[in-house]
C-alpha cells in the first residue's frame, strides 16, 4: 500500500504508493496454459517474480515519475482499491470504461470525483512491453510494498454500475450499514475505523457535504470548521462536474496519518459517517485508540487492505488479462 508501512510505519512522503508485484511459477503455469481446474492455485505472494520478475521495477519506476509529476495520483490509486475491491471482486472491473449494453462503475454517483485513470494505463503499456500478456490490470491496481498482498488476479470482462449501490457504502448511510458491508467482506470493527483513515488524505467534493451546511448548519460541526467549509462550497446546489470540494485534513493534507482521528474526536470530520465513526459506542474506541497511536493505526490499516484486496478474487481461468485496463479484450 503506502510505502510507510515497513519502515516502522513512518510517513515517507516522497515515496508514497510504489506498487509491487509478485508471482508463483506454479500459479502462472495455471493461468497460461488454463488448467482444467477453474479454481487453481489461488492468490500467493510473488505471483511474477519466477517469470517475469522485471515486472515490478517497471511498474515502481512508473509509478515514481507519476508520483513526481502528480502527487494526488496516490490518492486516487487508495480510492481505486476500495471502490473496485468493496463491489463484487478485486477484479480492475473499476476501470472499464461504459458499452452501449452496460454502464460503467466509475460512471455512477458514488464515482465522483475519481480520476487518474490515464495512469493506470501508462503503467499497464509500460509492463506489456516488456512482459505482454501477464499481468492483471487487477493486480497493477493493488500493488502496494509494505503491505505484503498476495497477487495472481484477473480482470473481469464487465463493469456492473448496477450492482454499486448494493455493495459500496455511501457517505449518507449510518455506522450501522457502514460496519454490516464491511463484515460481509470478512472486516471486523477495528478494520472498518483504519480504512475510514483513508479520510485522512483526499478530499470531499461539495455535493457531497451541502446537506450538512444548507439550509442550516449541521449543530454536530465543529463552529470554527464551518467557515471554511462554507467558503469552499458557496452554494446550496453545487454543479456536480464542478471541482469544489473541501479538503480531508488541513493540516497534513497529502499524508495518509492518524490526524484524521483527532479531527474527527474534534468535530471536524466532514462526512456524516465521520462523525458517527467517532461517537458509536461500536467504533469509538478504535478511533481514539488510532488518534493516540499512529502506529496501531498503521497496523490495522495494513491487515484491513490485506482483507479487503482478497475479497472474491478471479483467479486460474477465470476473468482475463486485459491488454488494454479500460477495456474487455473481446472489445478489442
Amino acid at each position: 500500500m503506502l510505502e510507510s508501512i515497513n519502515d516502522k510505519y513512518k510517513i515517507d512522503k516522497q515515496k508514497i504508493w510504489v506498487p509491487k508485484l509478485s508471482s508463483s511459477l506454479l500459479c502462472f503455469s495455471a493461468v497460461s496454459s488454463f488448467a482444467e481446474d477453474e479454481e487453481g492455485p489461488c492468490l500467493v505472494m510473488n505471483f511474477y517474480q519466477d517469470t517475469y520478475p522485471q515486472a515490478e521495477d517497471i511498474i515502481k519506476e512508473q509509478v515514481k515519475l507519476l508520483y513526481k509529476r502528480h502527487k494526488n495520483t496516490a490518492f486516487s490509486w487508495l480510492r481505486y482499491i476500495f471502490h473496485d475491491c468493496a463491489v463484487q471482486s478485486c477484479d480492475a472491473s473499476l476501470l472499464l470504461d461504459s458499452t452501449r449494453r452496460s454502464l460503467s462503475e466509475k460512471e455512477t454517483d458514488r464515482s465522483i470525483g475519481l480520476r487518474n485513470f490515464r495512469y493506470i494505463e501508462t503503467i499497464k503499456e509500460a509492463v506489456e512491453r516488456e512482459c505482454p500478456g501477464v499481468v492483471s490490470c487487477a493486480d497493477i491496481l493493488l500493488g502496494g510494498p509494505y503491505i505484503p498482498l498476495k497477487t495472481g488476479r484477473r480482470g473481469g470482462r464487465r463493469s456492473r454500475a448496477d450492482v454499486v449501490e448494493e455493495y459500496l457504502p455511501d457517505h449518507i448511510e449510518t455506522i450501522s450499514g457502514v460496519l454490516d458491508r464491511f463484515y460481509a467482506m470478512g472486516i471486523d470493527t477495528p478494520g472498518v475505523v483504519a480504512l475510514l483513515g483513508a479520510h485522512s488524505v483526499g478530499r470531499t467534493h461539495c455535493v457531497k457535504l451541502v446537506h450538512r451546511l444548507y439550509p442550516e448548519v449541521d449543530s454536530a460541526l465543529n463552529p470554527d470548521h464551518v467557515p471554511h467549509m462554507l467558503h469552499k462550497c458557496p452554494d446550496q446546489i453545487p454543479d456536480p462536474k464542478a471541482v469544489q470540494y473541501v479538503r480531508n485534513d488541513r493540516g497534513t493534507p497529502m499524508v495518509l496519518d492518524n490526524n484524521y482521528y483527532r479531527n474527527i474526536l474534534d468535530n471536524k470530520g466532514l462526512l456524516i459517517v465521520d462523525h458517527q465513526l467517532a461517537y458509536d459506542k461500536r467504533t469509538r474506541p478504535y478511533v481514539m485508540k488510532m488518534a493516540k497511536s499512529q502506529d496501531y493505526f498503521f497496523k490495522e490499516f495494513s491487515r484491513a487492505i490485506t482483507l479487503l484486496s482478497e475479497n472474491n478474487p478471479l483467479t486460474a481461468t477465470k476473468g482475463e488479462i486485459r491488454k488494454q485496463c479500460n477495456l474487455a479484450n473481446r472489445l478489442h
